[in-house]
Formats: C-alpha cells, sequence, structure tokens
C-alpha cells in the first residue's frame, strides 16, 4: 500500500493531538537511529554514551504507548467500537519490538571486538525497521484516528484529553519530550506549547520546575 497516494487532503485547522509529539517522536528516532549508524563500537565511552540514548528513546516510545492507550484509545472506542483495535494491535506489536531491541543493546554491552561491530549493526537495522513501522502508523493515527476524533469531539474536548495525557507525565518526561517536540515545531506551533507553560510554572516544585527550565534551554 502506498501511504502517499492514500494520504488525506487537508482540512480546515483543527486542535490536532498527535501534531507536536508526534513531530517529537520522529526527530527523537531520526537523530538516534544516525547516532547508532555512526557509532564507534570499539569507543567505550561513545558506545555507552549512545547507547544510553537508545534506551532513553525505548523508554520514551514505551511511556508515550501507555498514555495513547489510557486516554486516546477509550476515546476513540466511545465514538466506534473497534476504532482503536489496528493501532492497539500496532502497539502490543511496538511493545515486542521495543523489548528485543532492549535486548540487543544489553548484548553490545556484554560483548567485544568483531562480535559487538555486527551486534551494533544489527542494532542499527533493528532500530531502523522499528522507526520505519512506526512512522507508517503515526500516520495513520494523523489521519485515520483524527478524522475519528475530529467528527466526534470538539476542539475544548480535544484539548481535555490532552490535559489528561499531560497530569500522566512526570517532570523528567515532559522535560524530555519538549526537548525533541519544540525544536521540531513551526514557529506558531512553539508559541502554542510554550505560552500556557507559564502558567503552570506556579503548580511546579523546584525540582520539577528546574528540570523544565533545563529542557526549554536544551530546546531552543
Amino acid at each position: 500500500m502506498s501511504f502517499l497516494r492514500s494520504a488525506s487532503p487537508l482540512r480546515p485547522p483543527r486542535h490536532d493531538l498527535y501534531l507536536g509529539i508526534h513531530k517529537g517522536i520522529r526527530a527523537f528516532m531520526c537523530e538516534t537511529l544516525r547516532r547508532v549508524g555512526s557509532m564507534d563500537s570499539d569507543d567505550d565511552a561513545e558506545l555507552a554514551e549512545t547507547l544510553a540514548g537508545v534506551s532513553l528513546l525505548l523508554d520514551f516510545c514505551r511511556a508515550h504507548l501507555e498514555h495513547e492507550n489510557a486516554v486516546i484509545h477509550p476515546a476513540l472506542e466511545a465514538v466506534r467500537r473497534g476504532a482503536a483495535q489496528p493501532a492497539s494491535q500496532d502497539h502490543a506489536e511496538h511493545e515486542t519490538s521495543l523489548s528485543i531491541i532492549a535486548a540487543q543493546v544489553n548484548l553490545i554491552g556484554e560483548s567485544r571486538g568483531c562480535t559487538r561491530a555486527r551486534a551494533a549493526l544489527r542494532l542499527y537495522r533493528l532500530l531502523a525497521i522499528f522507526i520505519g513501522e512506526n512512522f507508517l502508523h503515526m500516520h495513520m493515527e494523523e489521519t485515520d484516528h483524527n478524522d475519528a476524533l475530529w467528527f466526534a469531539y470538539t476542539d475544548a474536548e480535544l484539548v481535555a484529553l490532552e490535559h489528561r495525557i499531560h497530569a500522566m507525565i512526570p517532570p523528567a518526561e515532559m522535560a524530555l519530550a519538549l526537548r525533541w517536540m519544540i525544536p521540531a515545531m513551526t514557529p506558531a506551533e512553539r508559541l502554542e506549547v510554550i505560552g500556557p507553560l507559564d502558567d503552570l510554572r506556579p503548580h511546579l516544585d523546584a525540582r520539577a520546575l528546574a528540570k523544565l527550565e533545563r529542557g526549554l534551554r536544551r530546546a531552543a
């Protein structure tokens, strides 16, 4: 199937639950894949840093699945029974893929020499497959899911769903999300995200606020 030929036409602007986070995930995935592909597996420091980045991406992806499963999929099922089933199946498969990639990361850490180099190449290819599958999956969510959500919910109701997701996210995870989302956005999209954060600052403790500020500085 060609997703280019099946892409939905442009529609009047609506609140898009997927836009910012998916831009950030795509950027995070592409940069991590680039780093793994160019990694010197004989350089222990570079190897450790790169593998830590892969593990961070895997944890972030796993948390993202949990957020969508907990909030967006029930909203879709409330519109039409079975509407979230294809994505739920994808998510189950992604969980398996995340475990496979995590095991490969551990294997590289335990390997040496030529065995390590081969294991690193396998990690690169596994990660590339996972990212490719996720790009197609995100396209499906941005088209099929948005069609269903926009038909059934007002923008105010979609914003409320988004706030429910934000309430699930601990400060460190939010800072990481912003680190990748903000640079990937257009200036107008960026302002929509950063502006409301000023209203949240009084509700954050000192540690949470410091992490948020660090995330925003890295994203600038």
